[in-house]
């Protein structure tokens, strides 16, 4: 099977993707790097994973019933993936957009393997996919990430803890070991796909000042369409 996720994709836009555990700060990065593109002159759209409203219902009542096997929601957050590429990725691309996009394929390639699918059947379920132009990974220590979680909320959620794969009946325990092994996954990933990994232990401005850096230069060749006269961003939850 071709994977288009495995060579260039052919729009004039510009597809950067942040990647890491609940907990890692990629969204507070991404929305960092946002501000400074808009203010550089680009347009900008961003998206997160599992927001589309084709599925997204089904997905909550599954998650809230946990009556979803893996392979089902695997399937799920295909669909809900593929809807947003169709309709929310793939349009601004071709207006020679910069799109951003919060987690992609790899934190399915990540999760559901993690959850018991077969690495090569979740890769050939993604095989629609463009390539990213950039791929940052945020890697950060399990206990650091529960910390900065429990910092802003008192509990974990049910899913974000692995709580379906009864690895222990403790919230935070079964935390550590579910987000531990998709840490394994991540690493794996990002030598398997090149992803540029970003120490998430770093200061925030720190963190920030490399992807700018990382950014600018594989910016320098880009060429915003010309009828994009003016910068904006599009948000879409």
């Amino acid at each position: 099977m071709v994977r288009s996720f495995n060579r260039a994709h052919p729009y004039p836009g510009k597809l950067i993707i942040v990647e890491g555990i609940d907990g890692s700060g990629k969204s507070t990065q991404l929305q960092l790097l946002q501000k400074w593109l808009i203010n550089s002159g680009y347009k900008v759209f961003f998206t997160e994973w599992n927001s589309s409203a084709l599925v997204n219902d089904t997905i909550k009542r599954g998650k809230k019933k946990n009556l979803l096997t893996p392979t089902t929601f695997s399937i799920l957050h295909a669909t809900d993936f593929g809807d947003r590429l169709a309709h929310l990725i793939i349009p601004p691309l071709k207006a020679g957009m910069i799109v951003l996009a919060d987690r992609y394929i790899y934190t399915a390639f990540s999760r559901d393997v993690v959850r018991g699918v077969h690495p090569e059947w979740v890769r050939n379920l993604y095989g629609f996919a463009i390539r990213p132009d950039i791929a940052f990974y945020f890697n950060v220590p399990v206990d650091i990430s529960l910390q900065r979680i429990l910092s802003g909320r008192p509990t974990l959620k049910f899913h974000e803890a692995g709580m379906d794969l009864g690895l222990s009946e403790d919230r935070e325990e079964s935390f550590v070991l579910f987000q531990g092994r998709i840490l394994e996954e991540y690493e794996r990933l990002a030598q398997e796909y090149g992803l540029t990994v970003i120490d998430a232990t770093l200061p925030i401005e720190k963190q920030q000042a490399m992807m700018r850096d990382i950014v600018r230069e594989r910016l320098k060749e880009f060429r915003p369409a010309p009828f994009l006269k003016r910068a904006e961003a599009v948000y879409v939850r």
